[in-house]
């Protein structure tokens, strides 16, 4: 039986800048006529992932890396060996495996590795040192590679497993010359919006030279940046099956993964201008879904925009919508077996619809035993 676990977040947000467009203006997007905030998936993702080492959610061996500094990072794990021997040693054993190193040493594309991958590939170099050729020109390099014995090629081949690193099977991975190697998102991350219109904001700001004379009565410098403030609707997915076929039917880590992926989302806030707002606004609803049918996005739910009201704040509003449209879609759409989670701090989620928590470690720990029991199923 399919098992989708849902994540749905209410996060007001002070003014910030929290994810800039190329103009260096907080990106937006027309969503139901309305311009709203936006901060991209992807900087969610990035986010995320950061949270787990942040939080010490997950251990380093079970987390990935984004770069194109491959060769550095076996470097570094080669401790004691000539580097120049080394580094063309880590080019031979790259090439077997597939992967191009540019003239600058860097991989032509960011890669996305588990740290796993990274000390297999350290650990072939040095089981095989004398076995792996080195040469000095690229003709030379291209012999080598060919020369190399197919036990080693195999083996190079086969370590971009991804590692079970847990960020790589949540978030997938393409290598465009690779496509054995690609691995498909256990997790889908949507953009988030603001459930209601917003307009762009801009901040006029001076600075004063701490030195300047006594005839230079003017700024230093001026300038502005725009910013926004938004109350965001934040809506993620788990496919449970998909991901512990990802970490290798690891069903301890599948768990573990969980876990952190829950605690995360939540803990997760994007770094992009923070020394200037210092927006550190967690989410005051969070609410987990486990569907069997098919998951269900709520961004719906403001397609029409919440409106300001004295006696409510838009957070408060914007779950009572949450709450409202949720019931709606369900009774089309969901299956009787649904269990929802909830940690709301406004207080406008229903009582007696699902299990209520109070506090963030105890939500992730009761949605490890609801994957827990979809895996069972």
């Amino acid at each position: 039986m399919s098992a989708f676990l849902e994540f749905h977040l209410i996060q007001n947000f002070a003014p910030s800048n929290l994810n800039r467009d190329d103009t260096g203006a907080p990106k937006d997007a027309i969503f139901g006529g309305q311009r709203r905030a936006r901060i991209s998936s992807q900087c969610w993702k990035r986010a995320t992932r950061l949270a787990f080492g942040a939080h010490d959610l997950l251990p380093a061996d079970k987390r990935g890396i984004r770069t194109k500094k491959l060769k550095p990072l076996l470097l570094e794990r080669l401790v004691g060996r000539d580097s120049a021997q080394a580094e063309a040693r880590i080019e031979v054993a790259l090439a077997a495996a597939g992967l191009k190193l540019k003239d600058d040493g860097k991989t032509e594309y960011l890669l996305f590795l588990g740290e796993g991958e990274v000390a297999a590939f350290a650990a072939l170099i040095e089981q095989h040192w004398d076995e792996l050729p080195i040469g000095g020109d690229k003709k030379s390099k291209k012999d080598a590679k060919a020369s190399l014995p197919a036990e080693i090629v195999k083996k190079a081949k086969a370590l971009l497993d991804g590692g079970k690193a847990v960020d790589v099977a949540l978030f997938g991975r393409m290598l465009a010359d690779l496509p054995a190697v690609n691995q498909d998102a256990a997790c889908q991350v949507a953009h988030a919006i603001s459930t209601h219109r917003v307009e762009r904001e801009f901040d006029y700001f001076t600075a004063v030279d701490d030195k300047g004379d006594a005839d230079e009565t003017g700024a230093g410098m001026i300038g502005q940046v725009e910013f926004n403030s938004a109350t965001l609707y934040r809506y993620a997915v788990l496919d449970l099956h998909k991901l512990q076929g990802n970490l290798q039917n690891d069903r301890d880590l599948t768990l573990a993964a969980v876990e952190a992926f829950a605690r995360a989302l939540a803990l997760a806030i994007p770094s992009g201008k923070q020394n200037s707002f210092a927006a550190h606004n967690p989410p005051e609803f969070v609410g987990v879904c486990l569907r069997h049918a098919t998951p269900l996005s709520l961004a719906n739910a403001f397609e029409q925009p919440v409106s300001p009201r004295a006696d409510q704040t838009l957070t408060e509003q914007s779950v009572e919508r949450l709450t409202a449209y949720e019931d709606k879609l369900a009774s089309a759409y969901a299956t009787p077996d649904d269990q929802w989670l909830s940690l709301d701090l406004t207080g406008r989620w229903p009582v007696g619809k699902g299990e209520t928590v109070t506090n963030l470690a105890n939500l992730a720990l009761r949605v490890r035993t609801l994957a827990s029991a979809a895996l069972e199923g």
